[in-house]
This record gives structure tokens, C-alpha cells and sequence, in this order.
């Protein structure tokens, strides 16, 4: 009995065609709206923040709390994945569960 959940590598689409690019910019275009009148000078970083930490989060769900798996996945280096779970102060749980 096939999985018809599970799709193979050949029936996916690439992942530049998956449509985060598009939900990202709808969500920024809603936030952007949402801060005028704020005197704002530092809007890179607080978005990078905010977008940085789900996507850390999730993947350190899909690990289930393994951050070798988890730098590998995200492209960086496990140091680097350390340094950002210190810096945006993502809780650690054995086994990992959000």
C-alpha cells in the first residue's frame, strides 16, 4: 500500500518553485502597513529576526532537537546555528517539542 501523502523526488516541484517568496512578501506588505507612523531606522534587522527565529524553530522541530541535522539543513554551520539560538533566545527541549 503506497503512501499517497509522500510524493517522489521526481513528482516534486523544485524548491525555488515552492510559494514562500510569495506568502513572505503578502505578510511583509501587511506588516509594512501596519508600522507607518513608527520612527523606524532599523527595519532589516527586526524583520530578519522575526522570519529567522520560526524558520530555526521548525527546523529544530523537524530535527527533533538535532543541530547537526539541523545547521546541515538550514546550509550553516553548527556554530553559527548555536550562535542564533543564544541571540534569539529559542529554548531548547530533549526531546524537542514546540
Amino acid at each position: 500500500m503506497t503512501d499517497t501523502n509522500v510524493t517522489s523526488a521526481e513528482q516534486r516541484a523544485p524548491l525555488k518553485d515552492l510559494p514562500l517568496e510569495e506568502l513572505v512578501h503578502q505578510k511583509l506588505e501587511s506588516f509594512i502597513e501596519q508600522i507607518q507612523g513608527y520612527d523606524v531606522n532599523d527595519l532589516y534587522p527586526v524583520v530578519l529576526e522575526r522570519v529567522e527565529r520560526p524558520l530555526i524553530q521548525l527546523v529544530l522541530k523537524k530535527t527533533r532537537g538535532n543541530q547537526v541535522r539541523a545547521a546541515s539543513m538550514l546550509g550553516i554551520n553548527r556554530n553559527t546555528l548555536r550562535k542564533k539560538i543564544n541571540t534569539l533566545n529559542i529554548k531548547i527541549k530533549k526531546p524537542y517539542v514546540e
